[in-house]
C-alpha cells in the first residue's frame, strides 16, 4: 500500500528538486525548439537534460510515495551519486552548449543556456544539503572514494564525446588508449552500481581487495593512455592554420588533458582503497 508523504515536496530537498524538474524542462524545450543540432557535444547536452529532468522526477515520486524505503537499494548512495553526476553533467553542458551553440544574438540559446547555469546552482545546493543530514549513515558513494569513482565515470564521459572529432580510428596506439577509456569507465560504472545495491556494506573486506586490484590495474592503464595518446597524436597530426573551434585538433589536446586528469582521479582513489576504514561504511 503507498503512503503519500507530502512533506518530501515542501521541504528543502523536495522544493529544490521540483525546481530541478522545470529548469531543466525549460533547458531542454528551449534548445528543442531552435532545432536539431550535430555532433556528440549537441546530443551530450540534450542527454544531460533529459537524464537529470526524468531521474529527479523519479526521485521525488519514489520519496512522494514512500517507495524509497521499500526498494532493495542504498537510497541514500543512489541519491548522492546523481547528484554529484547532475552538477557535473549539467555544468559540462552549459559550457560546452554556450560555446557551440550560443551566440549575442541567438535568444532562445542564451536562455536555455541561463536556466541551465541556474540549474547547477540547484544541484549544488541540493548536494550540500544532502551531505550535511548527519543523522544518516552515509554509504560507499558519500565517502571520498566513492565520489572519485562518479567522477572518473563522468570524465571518461567527456573524452568518449571528443573521440567524435578526433581519427582514433587510424592508428592501433589510439585505438589501445579508447579500450583503456572504456574500460576502465566500465569498472567506475560498475563500482557505483555495486555500491547502490550494498555489496560494499555486505562484503567490505572483498569489496576493497576488488576495489585496490582494479585501481591499480586502473592505474597502469591510463599511465599507457596518457603517454601513448600524446605521442601518436602530436607525431602524426601537425596543427592546422588556421585551427577553428571545431578543429579536430583542439580535441587531441582535450583528451590528452583529460587522460591526464583521470589518471590523477585513479592514483587518489588507489591511496584511498589502501584505507579499508574508508570502504567499509555501512549503506542505507
Amino acid at each position: 500500500m503507498l503512503t503519500l508523504d507530502f512533506r518530501t515536496l515542501t521541504a528543502p530537498l523536495g522544493i529544490l528538486r521540483i525546481l530541478e524538474v522545470i529548469f531543466t524542462c525549460t533547458t531542454f524545450s528551449l534548445v528543442a525548439s531552435v532545432g536539431h543540432g550535430f555532433g556528440s557535444f549537441w546530443i551530450w547536452c540534450m542527454f544531460t537534460w533529459c537524464f537529470c529532468f526524468c531521474v529527479t522526477i523519479l526521485i521525488l515520486v519514489l520519496e512522494f510515495t514512500s517507495l524509497s524505503s521499500k526498494l532493495p537499494i542504498s537510497w541514500r548512495d543512489f541519491t548522492t551519486a546523481f547528484v554529484m553526476l547532475a552538477t557535473l553533467m549539467v555544468f559540462s553542458a552549459t559550457v560546452i552548449y554556450s560555446t557551440f551553440h550560443a551566440c549575442t544574438t541567438c535568444g532562445r540559446q542564451i536562455g536555455a543556456s541561463t536556466v541551465s547555469s541556474l540549474t547547477i546552482m540547484l544541484y549544488s545546493v541540493e548536494m550540500k544539503l544532502i551531505r550535511a543530514q548527519s543523522s544518516e549513515t552515509s554509504g560507499f558513494l558519500s565517502t571520498v572514494p566513492g565520489q572519485l569513482k562518479v567522477l572518473e565515470a563522468f570524465m571518461a564521459c567527456i573524452i568518449f564525446i571528443c573521440l567524435y572529432f578526433t581519427p582514433y580510428s587510424y592508428f592501433s596506439g589510439l585505438k589501445w588508449c579508447v579500450a583503456v577509456y572504456s574500460i576502465c569507465f566500465i569498472f567506475s560504472f560498475l563500482v557505483i552500481i555495486l555500491a547502490i545495491v550494498r555489496l560494499p556494506g555486505r562484503f567490505p573486506e572483498t569489496f576493497n581487495k576488488v576495489l585496490i586490484v582494479c585501481n591499480v590495474l586502473a592505474v597502469l592503464m591510463y599511465i599507457t593512455a596518457v603517454i601513448i595518446w600524446p605521442v601518436y597524436c602530436f607525431r602524426n597530426f601537425a596543427r592546422p592554420n588556421p585551427c577553428s573551434l571545431y578543429c579536430y585538433w583542439n580535441y587531441l589536446v582535450v583528451v590528452s588533458v583529460l587522460s591526464s586528469f583521470n589518471l590523477s582521479a585513479y592514483i587518489a582513489d588507489t591511496m584511498y582503497s589502501l584505507k579499508p576504514c574508508s570502504l567499509c561504511s555501512p549503506a542505507v
